[in-house]
């Protein structure tokens, strides 16, 4: 699994976060556990393979707000069973 973390400005509210959030699975179909932070100022999903940096970033220029980067990085699932 992949996770990728984007950084995202312009987002103000819970509804923002909704709004980042719709525009992800629709551009990744196979996105799992996506969420978002508008407090932090960014969102970020699992997926099995690695995203395309630019369609994400037109995605989400699409809707209003400006993802600033996008970092994709091997998800090692945190607990106290492996």
């Amino acid at each position: 699994m992949i996770k990728t973390t984007l950084k995202i400005e312009g987002m103000m509210c819970s509804m923002c976060e909704a709004h980042i959030n719709d525009v992800i699975r629709k551009a990744v179909p196979g996105a799992k556990k996506v969420s978002s932070s508008h407090a932090k100022g960014e969102a970020s999903f699992l997926s099995e393979e690695a995203v395309d940096e630019k369609l994400l970033k037109n995605a989400v220029a699409a809707t209003g707000y400006t993802c600033t980067s996008v970092v994709s990085e091997p998800y090692v699932k945190k607990g106290w069973f492996r």
